[in-house]
């Protein structure tokens, strides 16, 4: 299990840091890309109102005004990055591995869809 991310002022910069669990964090993640809630239910395996619940933790955690305002200040505070995560290929499988996490499926299957392409480049190029 992840962590629960930080967020809110550097531990010099004095005050509490707030943290979100990695499933509100995975919520805010879908959020920042632009799904809706049942989009994020669907892609989560979740219920609407439990993605609702979510959301509302993450705004009053991050004392967010609404969920935009939430995604900038989770932006601001290194939380998110503000770059979509890619997944279902090799730079998205590479990812998961350089931030320690076990490979996604669809990220599984890219990556062995990559290995065969680059076998079969080899192969064209030694002959």
């Amino acid at each position: 299990m992840t962590a629960p991310a930080q967020v809110g002022p550097s531990p010099s910069g004095g005050g509490p840091a707030v943290s979100l669990s990695p499933r509100q964090l995975e919520v805010l993640q879908h959020i920042a890309a632009g799904l809706t809630g049942p989009e994020i239910a669907h892609a989560m395996h979740l219920a609407v109102g439990t993605v609702h619940y979510h959301q509302q933790v993450i705004l009053t955690v991050l004392k967010a005004r609404n969920l935009t305002n939430a995604v900038f200040l989770a932006c601001r505070a290194g939380v998110l990055d503000g770059r979509p995560r890619r997944h279902g290929d090799h730079a998205g499988f590479a990812a998961h591995v350089y931030r320690g996490e076990e490979p996604c499926e669809a990220c599984q299957v890219g990556e062995r869809a990559y290995r065969a392409e680059r076998r079969e480049a080899r192969k064209r190029n030694a002959a």
